[in-house]
Order: C-alpha cells, then sequence, then structure tokens
C-alpha cells in the first residue's frame, strides 16, 4: 500500500473506531512501502545482508536483543571471542609443547619469576587502557544512537501534530498537506537508515531498505551509483571461515565500496537533512507551523540530528592511535611467550595447559578491545542498528497512524475516568467547588478518603 493510500485510510478508518488494512502480527511497515499501483521500477542495489538471521550468520550477527537464551554464559557461542581464539591458542599450545619437551628432555629453559611480575603489571595496564578506551567508543556510539530515536520521535510529533492541514480551505489543498507530512516523516526514518549505511562504509543510495525512502531526491549518492563497480563478489566459504575466526588476512577492506567509487559519493545523511530543513522551512511560510517556540523547537530537533551525524563519525575516524595499538599487542605477545619459560620449574608438564590458560584470559581480553572498538558493524558484539532502524520506523508509524487526535474528543469521552470511578459525564454536571473538594480528597485517599467519586457513585446507586 502506498503512503498516499496508506495515510488515507487511516484518516477514513477513525470514523468508524478501527483500522482493518493494519498487519498486527508482522508488524507491517507500510509507510515505507512502495505503492504497487505507481508502477515505479527500482534499479537493484548492491547486495546486504537481510534483516533476518540466516543460519550461515547465526553467529556472526549482531546479537538480537529480543532474544533469551538459557545457556550460562560460559556455554554460549554466538557474541564469544573462542572462536577468534582458535588459532591464536594452537599456536600458543604449540609454543608451548615445544618448549617443555626442550626443557624436559635436553635443557631447562628457565627464567626468573621476577620477569612475569614485571611484565605481568605493564600487560595488565595496557589491556586495561586498550580496554576501556574500546568501551568509552561503544558507550558513546550508543549515546549518539539513543540521541537520534529521542530527536527523531519529537520532530515526528510535532510535524504530525503541529503542522496544519488544510482541508477546510480546500480539500485538495490539504490532502496535499498531508501527504507533505508523511513525506516528512518519511525522510526522518531515511536519515537513520542512511546513517546506519554510511556508518558501515556502505556510501550509495540504492540498498533495499533506503532506496525506496530517497528516490526522489537528487542526491550525490544516488548519482554516483552504478552497478558495474559497485557490485560486490559474494564471500566463498574459506573467506566467511576466515573472518570468523578472526584470521586478518581474510578480512576485507571496509572501505572497498568506498574507494572503488569514481564519482562524489556526498554525504547523503546531511543531504537528507537539508530536505527535511526545506520541508520546515515551507511551513513557516504557509503559515502551517505558526508558533514561535515550536518552530525553535523543531530547529533544534534537525540541529541535533546533525550532531549525532558528527558524533557517529567521530567514532567511527578517531580510532586508537596505531602507536598504541602496535605496542600493546607486541607487549601482550611477548608475555604470552615468555609464559612457559617462567612456569616450567614450579609446573612440569602442567606448564602446557598453563600457558593456554593464560594466555586465553590475555589475548581473549585484549581481543574484546578490538571486537568492540567499532560498534557500528556487523559482529556479534556490535550495535543492532537493523533492529534501532527498524524500531524506530514502527513507532513513527505509530503517530502517524491516526489523524492528529484533538482534545474534545478524549477529554469528554464517557471511558476517561476523571477521578475515582466517576467518568467526564459524570463530573461535568457537578460544581467546580464540588470537582475541587474532590482533587483535595485524592491527597487523604490512603487514609480513607472517598472524595466526590464515592458522592457520585453512591448517587448512581440510589
Amino acid at each position: 500500500m502506498s503512503a498516499t493510500n496508506t495515510t488515507t485510510s487511516l484518516h477514513e478508518s477513525d470514523n468508524v473506531g478501527k483500522v482493518p488494512w493494519i498487519n498486527i502480527d508482522s508488524q507491517a511497515t507500510s509507510l515505507r512501502q512502495p505503492s504497487p499501483l505507481s508502477g515505479q521500477q527500482h534499479r537493484p542495489g548492491p547486495p546486504r545482508h537481510k534483516s533476518s538471521i540466516r543460519t550461515e550468520d547465526s553467529f556472526t550477527q549482531p546479537r538480537d536483543i529480543e532474544k533469551h537464551s538459557k545457556l550460562p554464559y560460559f556455554l554460549r557461542m554466538h557474541g564469544s571471542i573462542t572462536p577468534r581464539m582458535l588459532i591464536p591458542l594452537l599456536f600458543v599450545g604449540a609454543w608451548a609443547t615445544f618448549i617443555t619437551c626442550i626443557s624436559k628432555f635436553v635443557h631447562p629453559l628457565v627464567v626468573s619469576d621476577l620477569l612475569l611480575t614485571v611484565l605481568g603489571f605493564v600487560v595488565g595496564l595496557g589491556i586495561s587502557f586498550r580496554t576501556s578506551s574500546a568501551y568509552e567508543r561503544y558507550v558513546d556510539g550508543r549515546k549518539y544512537w539513543a540521541q537520534l530515536s529521542q530527536t527523531s520521535r519529537d520532530l515526528a510529533r510535532h510535524i504530525w501534530i503541529h503542522v496544519d492541514e488544510r482541508h477546510e480551505t480546500d480539500p485538495q489543498l490539504g490532502k496535499a498537506d498531508l501527504l507533505g507530512k508523511v513525506t516528512a516523516l518519511n525522510l526522518i526514518v531515511a536519515f537513520a537508515v542512511a546513517l546506519k549505511h554510511r556508518l558501515r562504509f556502505e556510501p550509495y543510495a540504492q540498498y533495499d531498505d533506503l532506496e525506496h525512502l530517497v528516490s526522489h531526491l537528487a542526491t550525490f549518492a544516488g548519482d554516483a551509483y552504478d552497478p558495474d563497480t559497485t557490485a560486490l563478489k559474494p564471500k566463498t566459504s574459506w573467506k566467511r571461515g576466515g573472518e570468523y575466526l578472526g584470521m586478518t588476512f581474510a578480512e576485507s577492506n571496509p572501505r572497498k565500496a568506498i574507494k572503488r567509487s569514481k564519482k562524489n559519493l556526498g554525504n547523503l545523511p546531511l543531504e537528507i537533512l537539508t530536505y527535511m530543513s526545506a520541508y520546515m522551512d515551507s511551513v513557516f511560510k504557509t503559515g502551517q507551523f505558526p508558533n514561535g517556540v515550536q518552530q525553535a523547537m523543531v530547529m533544534a530537533n534537525l540541529a541535533s540530528l546533525n550532531e549525532v551525524l558528527a558524533g557517529t563519525e567521530r567514532v567511527l575516524n578517531t580510532p586508537l592511535p596505531i602507536a598504541y595499538s602496535i605496542a600493546i599487542s607486541q607487549i601482550t605477545w611477548v608475555y604470552v611467550i615468555m609464559l612457559p619459560f617462567q612456569l616450567w620449574h614450579a609446573l612440569q608438564w602442567i606448564t602446557i595447559p598453563g600457558t593456554i590458560v593464560g594466555a586465553y584470559i590475555i589475548l581473549g581480553i585484549a581481543a574484546i578491545g578490538r571486537e568492540i572498538e567499532n560498534p557500528f558493524g556487523r559482529d556479534e558484539n556490535d550495535l543492532p542498528l537493523d533492529k534501532f532502524c527498524q524500531g524506530l520506523e514502527d513507532e513513527i508509524n505509530v503517530i502517524a497512524a491516526r489523524r492528529p487526535p484533538r482534545p474534545e474528543e478524549f477529554v469528554a469521552s464517557q471511558d476517561n475516568c476523571v477521578m475515582f470511578e466517576s467518568s467526564y459525564t459524570d463530573l461535568v454536571g457537578r460544581s467546580t467547588d464540588d470537582i475541587r473538594a474532590g482533587l483535595r480528597a485524592r491527597t487523604n485517599i490512603r487514609a480513607g478518603g472517598a472524595g466526590i467519586g464515592a458522592q457520585v457513585k453512591s448517587e448512581k446507586v440510589e
């Protein structure tokens, strides 16, 4: 169903008190679905991961926050760094076995325990700095996305409630105003989806969750799309397996699509903000949004979205300086390599499993820091941006699901239980003093005060 037919049906359905076309079970997002009657043919976009989790993605997609696992944490694999530790631990195990065999059958290779203490302090300090810096970036990413959600809700509410629809002046003009409001709400969703793709180094506008939202806009990202140069080859099983095991040589350059582009890609979220500003400027000039205070609030919302764009780009493009990453990695591996020399004298053959356990603890914590440093990707521990975008879209659909409410309709309702068990219609015939007496009585209700509600109820019984 198109946005036009969808919203018109919504307004007509309010007269009968039900919305028969809404698919509650599937939580359909009809505001952003292209109309089957429009005859528009969308260009196929670059391949992307679907929102549904495929079998082969069971352990590689961001964790679904709506699902609950009854397994103890130490038995869970989705989100665990254990798969990425297999190859390093195999190397450490082989190294520890080699040093142990030489120490047992050839010559003891032993160093002072003092080295373990000194290196342990330095390694702990470096890993602590690495992990805390990465987690700070992860938290910043979540804070910015929470700010985006809050600002988008506020902006959608202001547009839907406070932008007037001039149906009384001209039905066609009122219909155009309604469709303009729906378009503005779609742009809010488009901003969030475009920002998600930008943070994942997906610079174009032809993705299946974005194209129908921005295909009517003139953007650099839309003009730069070229199917011949932007088509991505599917990953082989070896490459997927290498990425799953954390093998760096199997990882692709995340900026590959940006580097391969021959045209200016622009900044799609920023361009969408420009169109949103143009819409608000239009309704200001036509007098549909006359309140100056509310105008200032809307412009503050747009500025807040721009702040989210800049903040998330800062988190993405300002990783831990490479010198820190290299030094911490080198120090950590020196410590792990020296473990068998320091454990042999006390543990003998237990040196092998002891070294593996120590390496898992130290290298595992360091791996967690690398895992969460970029919170916007598609790894298991990254933020579920697809879910966040879908949730925001569903919330905006709820806002637009009914025409703007009128106070005279819900305040004067028979079902409006204003005080105690008394409805609006029960109290409207009472005096103002009686109503205020009932309001005062509500403060003493825990002490047994009944107030005007009990009086009205007793009169009904009589």
